[in-house]
């Protein structure tokens, strides 16, 4: 397990804020949410720093045999290629010509259900000059919290009105190599990590001399809003606490926050000897086990061991599952709104601890099947309007898992002009409590021995966290053997 590298002295210079708007003229109205935009837990800022370097081959990274936008495209980047700052600016404003409700205020109204007033009112905006080289920060990989929040700003107090607070913010930060960061600030009641992708994506391709996004954005929000309903119990975790587990060293204040990176070979091996576990217990592998499925039940133990949960408490395991194919029928394309639902575990601790690590991950992967069942996505929807209808708080004082995958978003691959992605780095947030949440994320494009594999954020109590390597190191030895 990697530790946190030894950070630079180094200072952030940060300029105004301003408020970028569409570029031009865009619809005046009030837009509802989805019930998994309303979702309160959701209702919160995210704040993830995205790290680029400039490319060796700058001058040749527009697409020339694009004769319509040859010249359009080639003057665009010739004016933004010294000042990135402007020119993700005016992607920026571009973008929120189609993306026009990210420009607008979001609140909940006097019934609790969030609206937002599409006004132009602008996006945050801040550029900001660091006084060292990126790449003597290793592009972020593995810095430290502190040092990432000099990177994002948080706007939700911003130019907050009668129509409510801006539902994302920017901050670019220039670095005195040529490297920059963009720090982004966004509600999850908007867009989730697909509908990022996609924002972004769009904002990208500006800064690539196209004229509109490939992809056009679709709202649709009542696609995904549910009925309330008679409590009818959908698995086993409803109705219940999150997890009746506890441990010695939780509730806590001072948490630790850190990355387990696991090779492409780990991997590998790991899916072997689970399926080796499978045969020799005389059962016959009906299919193979994926990567989220293996590190989710991997992980999962190797916190309820670190954390030292009691045997005869239940422990919650939740994989967030993208629902946009699977939904009848599906989600169109373009949709950027929350469009994920819970896949539920609930195992005893003991069990967790003790069963053969192949059993646990067999678990996930039929919780998986069934979530992909569109009654069970309804019904999940419907559930979740039910409890917020019913003003339920979700609370988690006790060990849980959540895990989401973050791989397959494809923000590594989404640059800006001449600047390429290198890294992205989130920093932890609290959705039903600070332990619970793991994120399963690529490796930054800095040791090609990670290629293929995989980096986990997790976030533990300062006791657990020594115990947490442990385990994660035991993937490693096997490599080395």
């Amino acid at each position: 397990m990697e530790t946190t590298h030894q950070t630079p002295s180094f200072s952030v210079i940060r300029k105004d804020v301003e408020l970028v708007k569409p570029s031009k003229p865009t619809p005046s109205e009030i837009l509802s949410l989805s019930t998994l935009d309303n979702n309160p837990p959701l209702e919160r800022y995210t704040h993830v720093v995205y790290a680029y370097r400039a490319k060796s081959n700058s001058s040749n990274h527009v697409n020339h045999n694009n004769h319509v936008h040859d010249h359009v495209a080639s003057n665009f980047v010739a004016d933004k290629l010294l000042e990135p700052a402007c020119m993700i600016k005016e992607a920026l404003s571009k973008a929120l010509v189609y993306y026009y409700p990210l420009a607008g205020k979001l609140r909940r109204d006097s019934n609790g259900d969030l609206r937002i007033t599409c006004n132009a009112a602008g996006v945050p905006f801040l550029v900001a000059e660091a006084d060292c080289q990126l790449s003597s920060l290793r592009y972020l990989d593995g810095i430290g919290i502190e040092t990432l929040k000099q990177l994002v700003s948080d706007f939700q107090s911003y130019d907050v009105d009668s129509d409510g607070y801006h539902p994302i913010g920017l901050q670019v930060t220039k670095f005195s190599c040529g490297g920059l960061t963009i720090g982004l600030c966004l509600s999850h009641s908007i867009c989730d990590g697909p509908g990022t992708a996609q924002f972004l994506k769009a904002m990208s391709e500006f800064t690539m001399g196209k004229m509109e996004p490939t992809l056009k954005p679709v709202w649709d929000r009542e696609r995904l809003t549910g009925k309330t309903i008679e409590a009818v119990p959908l698995n086993s975790t409803e109705g219940e606490a999150f997890s009746s587990a506890t441990s010695p060293y939780l509730p806590t204040s001072e948490l630790l926050h850190d990355c387990a990176y696991v090779t492409s070979e780990s991997i590998k091996r790991l899916k072997m000897k689970l399926m080796k576990e499978i045969v020799d217990s005389n059962e016959v592998p009906s299919e193979s086990f994926t990567t989220v499925e293996v590190l989710g039940g991997f992980i999962w133990r190797a916190r309820a061991r670190a954390l030292n949960l009691n045997p005869d408490g239940k422990t919650l395991f939740v994989l967030t599952m993208g629902i946009r194919n699977h939904f009848v029928p599906p989600l169109p394309d373009g949709y950027y709104g929350n469009a994920f639902i819970g896949s539920n575990v609930v195992v005893m601790g003991k069990d967790l601890n003790e069963q053969p690590l192949s059993k646990t991950v067999q678990l996930i992967k039929q919780s998986k099947k069934t979530a992909f069942q569109n009654d069970y996505i309804r019904h999940s929807i419907d559930v979740t309007e039910t409890t917020r209808k019913q003003n339920k708080k979700i609370e988690s004082t006790c060990p849980n898992t959540v895990f989401t995958d973050w791989r397959h978003l494809g923000l590594l691959e989404i640059g800006f002009g001449s600047w390429e992605a290198v890294n992205i780095e989130p920093i932890p947030w609290n959705m039903s409590g600070h332990v619970d949440l793991c994120l399963l994320m690529p490796p930054a494009k800095l040791d090609p021995a990670m290629e293929g594999g995989a980096r986990i954020l997790v976030s533990l109590p300062r006791p657990a966290m020594a115990k947490f390597k442990e385990e994660i190191d035991s993937l490693k030895v096997e490599d080395d053997d």
